[in-house]
């Protein structure tokens, strides 16, 4: 997969009353990582800066107040930064979501866009790269990566299977292949074992697997 330099910034949407982007909430489980964007945000004219070190917390914050724009990592202590979106977007449509994440954009980008996020930078990119997705999403603009990307055959078969994937199956395969267990899972996904257990089986079927071990090497080989 090749991933150009040069991102657009296109999908124009409404901001909220149509004013600027003040209030920011960074989620991110890495300290240092959440002390530089505090420090480019501020630098960006954000009047207020919070940050929250994973999916509860970023929560309950949210509930508080809810933000202008949510920069959101994907990848948290075990929670799931994608089913966070989900949960932003249903709840807080007019919030602004900026994926900035080290997992794949190959994989993950549309799946964003489809899930109501407002711009995707991969952590792989200068910094240079956020800065210019914070600036076109405050001017009322989206910002998404353009890739070119070949495929050989067994990685288009793996790239539809995983298209078929629902954003709650995603999650959990991605939490399975980093060896959570179950009741794990279901707490962190606010569902009950048993459901948990029925999307494994689900998840097993729809990928042609048939071990937890066969999920991690699928996960691996696709950079889940």
């Amino acid at each position: 997969m090749q991933e150009s330099a040069a991102v657009v910034a296109s999908l124009p949407f409404v901001l909220t009353g149509g004013t600027a982007l003040k209030d920011v909430l960074i989620v991110d489980d890495h300290p240092v990582i959440r002390g530089a964007l505090r420090l480019i945000c501020q630098n960006e004219g954000f009047t207020r800066v919070r940050d929250a070190n994973g999916a509860a917390e970023a929560r309950t914050l949210i509930k508080e107040g809810a933000p202008d724009l949510v920069i959101l990592d994907l990848v948290m202590n075990g929670f799931d930064g994608l089913d966070l979106l989900v949960w932003i977007m249903d709840q807080f449509p007019d919030c602004g979501v900026l994926v900035f994440t080290s997992q794949d954009a190959q994989h993950f980008c549309n799946r964003c866009i489809s899930a109501g996020a407002r711009g995707f930078v991969t952590k792989k990119s200068d910094l240079k790269e956020l800065i210019k997705a914070i600036h076109a999403l405050k001017s009322g603009y989206a910002y998404f990566p353009q890739m070119s990307v070949r495929l050989d055959f067994q990685q288009r078969t793996e790239q539809q299977a995983l298209e078929s994937l629902s954003t709650r199956e995603l999650s959990i395969l991605r939490m399975l292949s980093m060896g959570m267990r179950g009741k794990d899972i279901a707490e962190s996904l606010f569902l009950s074992p048993k459901t948990v257990s029925t999307y494994k089986t689900r998840l097993l079927e729809k990928l042609g697997l048939k071990s937890l071990v066969g999920l991690s090497e699928f996960a691996r080989r696709n950079h889940l």
